[in-house]
């Protein structure tokens, strides 16, 4: 008997820094990738740092699914400081075993390229000549 390979589930998440932006731009991006609405998850703050609800449960969700594909919207949808970035991405990587796509920039795919995070730079140091 033939196994079929089973499909990655795919979990969305989407942030924005108030309660007054609106997220509904980033959600029809995940929906349009084929995530369903309730493996969507929402934040209404500040990227500063990690503490945020929806996004710890997301991460409790990948670590309960071995091989999940976690989408974002845009690298700064993660967060806004660039080490912490790193850091989540590889704890999403390494410790939950997921895959890691970011829409707005397609080289951002782990599932292409497995060995991601060394292309992920706080920001270039240019030294003058």
């Amino acid at each position: 008997m033939e196994e079929k390979e089973q499909e990655q589930k795919k979990y969305g998440y989407a942030r924005v820094s108030t309660k007054q932006q609106n997220e509904d731009r980033q959600v029809e991006r995940l929906l349009n990738e084929g995530i369903p609405k309730d493996r969507i998850f929402v934040d209404k703050q500040t990227g500063r740092n990690f503490n945020r609800e929806e996004y710890k449960t997301i991460k409790r969700f990948l670590k309960d699914s071995p091989n999940s594909l976690f989408v974002v919207d845009a690298i700064d949808r993660l967060g806004r400081n660039y080490k912490e970035i790193k850091e989540e991405w590889r704890s999403i990587t390494r410790d939950c075993q997921a895959d890691i796509q970011v829409l707005d920039m397609p080289l951002l795919d782990t599932r292409q390229h497995k060995d991601l995070l060394r292309y992920i730079h706080c920001r270039p140091s240019f030294t003058s000549p």
